[in-house]
């Protein structure tokens, strides 16, 4: 499926397609498993067409509109793209700090030596 000819269909047909595609998506994966598929490159085909499809919905749910081949965003999509990019910023969660997951290490190998030691005596 190419892009261009997926852009020209309406909402309402990329959902049905969507659907079309992840049930595809999901007995290719199923076939593969039990070794009924004879051409594996399909889980892969079905994998990027789905998300192709997806791509496009997500777009269009933002009003993104497709740039140019060089890449240069219209005036439109640039308040989009930035909203994008601070909403997947916001959600980004907090890493572990590297405190805590030290602070375990000792611990352990001071259990691991005292069960040595243990082994040792019972010698």
């Amino acid at each position: 499926m190419k892009p261009a000819d997926l852009r020209e269909k309406s909402v309402e047909d990329l959902r049905e397609l969507a659907k079309t595609l992840a049930r595809d998506v999901f007995q290719n994966r199923l076939r593969n498993f039990t070794n009924r598929l004879d051409d594996t490159s399909a889980v892969r085909k079905s994998k990027r067409d789905y998300a192709r499809v997806a791509t496009l919905l997500r777009e269009r749910e933002l009003g993104i509109r497709a740039g140019n081949a060089a890449g240069d965003a219209s005036a439109a999509e640039k308040p989009a793209k930035k909203a994008i990019k601070r909403a997947a910023a916001a959600s980004a969660q907090p890493k572990e700090s590297a405190g805590a997951s030290s602070e375990a290490k000792p611990a352990r190998k001071a259990a691991t030596k005292k069960s040595s030691a243990k082994k040792s005596e019972a010698k």
